[in-house]
């Protein structure tokens, strides 16, 4: 295991973190007007609803996937007695199934948003950036699963597992767990972290008061009174 893959796997993670959470605060401080997802609906209609429900479905959903797939530790599903096996082809099906989905729409906001001139005229770089990188990240996602058929014992995938389970716990020897791993997988984990070291610089930001809108559920009713003249 060398320099370069123990910084990009053992090291940066934690600092893609830090940038993630620490630049999404000072923004939210700093920035609260800029805090928004810039929609283009009043521009342009389109595919917009079309293109939104494909991409966040198939997002949300490969988000929560990779969450739930790598975090719970190995001996939670050998306790329910689903194989290796069994687990890494339910996960190639529901990841190419929302991966297809996702890649779906963002091709049809991709090519909305740089084919209609009013909307291509207020696209920022940073906006161009942010697609190409979510983009080449799910192409990169994709291109896994015809990797991870050639090989159904589950092995890799369990490798990725403790590899992400050894970040989030703090262990020093996270890196050698992916050490062999095939160039796909890792390119894929670098296009994924750095994702979140954009995060904070990008309209991204407005995930977080999409999670946040939870907390309106308990809120208390808000009264509107007309205005009495007088």
């Amino acid at each position: 295991m060398n320099t370069v893959h123990q910084f990009l796997f053992g090291i940066y993670p934690y600092i893609a973190l830090a940038i993630f959470l620490l630049g999404s605060f000072i923004r939210f401080e700093r920035e609260q007007y800029t805090w928004k997802s810039d929609s283009s609906q009043l521009l342009h209609q389109g595919n917009l609803r079309l293109g939104n429900i494909l991409f966040h479905v198939g997002i949300i959903g490969l988000f929560f996937g990779h969450l739930v797939g790598l975090l719970t530790p190995v001996i939670v599903w050998d306790t329910l007695g689903l194989s290796h096996t069994a687990k890494q082809i339910f996960a190639m099906l529901a990841g190419g199934v929302l991966g297809v989905m996702c890649l779906m729409g963002l091709v049809i906001l991709l090519h909305r948003r740089l084919t209609d001139p009013r909307i291509a005229a207020v696209t920022r770089t940073g906006d161009k950036v942010l697609l190409a990188w979510l983009l080449l990240t799910l192409l990169l996602g994709l291109s896994t699963l015809f990797v991870s058929a050639s090989h159904l014992d589950g092995h890799m995938m369990v490798q990725l597992m403790n590899w992400a389970q050894h970040i989030v716990t703090f262990r020093g020897d996270a890196a050698g767990y992916i050490v062999d791993a095939p160039m796909l997988f890792k390119a894929h984990l670098f296009m994924g972290m750095t994702l979140f070291v954009i995060f904070p610089f990008t309209r991204l930001v407005h995930v977080w008061s999409g999670f946040a809108s939870v907390f309106y559920l308990g809120r208390a009713w808000q009264l509107v009174r007309p205005r009495v003249r007088s």
